[in-house]
């Protein structure tokens, strides 16, 4: 399958809506355009992971390497509407304590 990145520009965050799976073969475009999302428009991000079907290990990769730059810029970062089968891989490696997830 494949990843599909749309976004919402609100005048407070951005609003990141993933379509399809975040895996080994998806997650460099996911960070490249989450990457330049956050340097371009410097505000805070909302991931709403409603149409994310999958996430693996190297998009939990990925994803807390965009939670590591986005804290370099004084900025948050929260999911939403997490699936409970992705938020399982959050609590099972701890990152569920670091993360701000809203689970569905």
């Amino acid at each position: 399958m494949s990843l599909v990145i749309n976004k919402n520009n609100n005048e407070k965050f951005i609003e990141i809506l993933p379509v399809g799976e975040i895996d080994i073969y998806t997650s460099p475009a996911f960070k490249d355009d989450v990457l330049n999302i956050i340097n371009e428009e410097n505000k805070d991000i909302v991931i709403n992971a409603e149409k994310l079907d999958y996430l693996d290990s190297t998009g939990l990769g990925v994803i807390m390497s965009i939670l590591k730059a986005i804290k370099e810029k004084n900025l948050s970062i929260k999911m939403i509407n997490v699936k409970a089968s992705i938020y399982k891989l959050f609590d099972i490696t701890g990152f569920n304590k670091i993360f701000d997830i809203e689970e569905r």
